[in-house]
């Protein structure tokens, strides 16, 4: 699991500077400068050269800086790098280069090249992608994967349904993949941006499955994702308990301990821990 908070992780396209001026207020864990699908064809050189001043002049607080790059397939991926790259050297913070439709490690590489200065975070949003999901996610520069289900969907020719049991196994390679290489994980967007409870139900599911957050796509579905994917104050409470009882039976020689009649073994307690050290991360975030 991430120390980092990356509960809400919100797509801002990177050719709208009004939206990037608000995004600095915004109660997201993360932000996602888009590149890509969020700007038209002819607005990309400009918005490429909007964002490296803009990543290079403004503050973004404790949030997470990514920027989702064109393909290198397309005629604007390599001087997207190319820019950020340049913005980097000139201080621009930017934590990751999100690299779009990822279908094998090998496809990494030269953007790792191109942008030596951040990590690389990976859009795992096709067939192929998320069956080489175990050899993306061992790339030495990976540090992050993102769901593209709405790509995903259109690849499998799936219909939508409230369970999203369609994607289900492509999710799931994924989440063994990342879990098994230390990569935060983040599930894919809501479309329907005023359906609260439809959004509450599929954060909650992404938490339960075992995902660190939702990118979304408005401002609106903040605060769901962030309640979502933050513990609770039951489980906060019971994380507490399960430590201080199991502290007890080890100092009395013991190993196992027992809280509401359930075994608790050092495994729970590895997990208290890193619930509690959440909470802590989540409390640094809006100080």
């Amino acid at each position: 699991m991430t120390a980092r908070p990356c509960r809400s992780v919100l797509y801002i396209p990177g050719s709208k500077e009004r939206a990037l001026e608000k995004a600095r207020g915004l109660a997201t864990d993360a932000i996602i400068f888009d590149l890509e699908d969020a700007v038209a064809p002819e607005e990309k050189p400009a918005a490429r050269k909007l964002l490296a001043q803009v990543l290079t002049d403004w503050d973004f607080g404790r949030r997470m800086r990514i920027v989702r790059i064109n393909g290198f397939d397309t005629e604007w991926g390599r001087a997207d790098a190319d820019a950020m790259d340049e913005a980097i050297a000139r201080g621009a913070r930017i934590d990751a280069i999100l690299v779009p439709k990822v279908n094998r490690a090998a496809d990494l590489d030269a953007v790792a090249d191109a942008v030596p200065g951040a990590d690389l975070w990976a859009m795992m949003e096709t067939c192929a992608g998320m069956l080489n999901a175990a050899e993306i996610a061992a790339h030495p520069r990976l540090k992050g994967m993102v769901m593209g289900t709405n790509d995903l969907a259109k690849e499998l020719n799936s219909r939508f349904r409230p369970d999203r049991l369609p994607m289900q196994t492509g999710l799931g390679l994924c989440l063994l993949a990342g879990r098994a290489h230390g990569v935060t994980l983040i599930d894919g967007v809501y479309n329907a941006f005023k359906d609260e409870d439809g959004l509450r139900f599929e954060c909650e599911q992404g938490r339960d499955m075992g995902f660190d957050g939702k990118t979304l796509i408005h401002p609106a579905q903040l605060d769901i994702a962030n309640a979502a994917f933050a513990p609770s104050e039951a489980e906060l409470t019971l994380a507490r308990r399960q430590i201080a009882a199991f502290d007890e039976v080890m100092a009395q020689g013991g190993g196992v301990a027992v809280v509401d009649g359930k075994i608790v073994e050092n495994l729970h307690i590895v997990t208290a821990r890193a619930t509690l050290a959440k909470a802590d991360a989540i409390a640094a975030m809006a100080e």
